[in-house]
């Protein structure tokens, strides 16, 4: 995985539980790394597991909520780091139909060995998306925090339907995401 996504983890983990306890987390757990991130440099998925599993210790939470309080950090980011990505997209949907087609083809130019999940998608309705994720990484829910935070960023709210999915690529989820009507005036 690519160091920026554990630079994040650390910035979000410092905001959530302060310094010094990122640093005992740092400090307690085994880490390949040495718990040291370069943005450019590439690390495991497990230590990127182990770091969730602690981190989430000493937030009082499980590695699933936080991995998924971690996608919505991370789309915030990019949403201010990358804002030309969000250019000519007026709703969610727009913007979570383009990740394969246009986010991706960029991030594989400057990170060529960038080994990023599989986005399929198809707009069901007007109000109805479907998003099927494969990854070999288990970050559904990273996932569902970036599609939730997507959804929030564009000013819609929505409901957003997780079913399991497997393939010979990895496993995920398919991710049913329907608007919600707004409120008659």
């Amino acid at each position: 995985m690519k160091g920026v996504v554990f630079v994040e983890l650390l910035s979000l983990a410092d905001s959530l539980i302060g310094e010094e306890a990122v640093d005992d987390v740092l400090n307690s757990t085994e880490l390949a790394s040495g718990g040291a991130y370069s943005a450019v440099g590439n690390y495991s998925c497990s230590e990127l597991m182990a770091l969730l599993g602690a981190l989430s210790q000493h937030a009082g939470t499980t590695p699933e909520i936080l991995q998924t309080i971690f996608g919505k950090w991370i789309f915030r980011r990019f949403a201010q780091t990358h804002a030309p990505f969000m250019e000519g997209k007026e709703t969610a949907f727009q913007m979570l139909d383009s990740i394969e087609g246009e986010v991706h083809v960029e991030v594989r130019k400057l990170y060529p060995d960038a080994e990023l999940p599989s986005f399929a998608t198809r707009f069901l309705s007007p109000q109805s998306f479907e998003m099927i994720y494969i990854s070999e990484r288990p970050l559904v829910d990273f996932c569902q925090g970036m599609i939730e935070a997507c959804v929030e960023h564009f000013g819609e709210t929505a409901s957003v339907l997780r079913t399991p999915v497997r393939s010979e690529t990895g496993s995920g989820a398919t991710f049913t995401i329907r608007l919600n009507s707004p409120l008659a005036a």
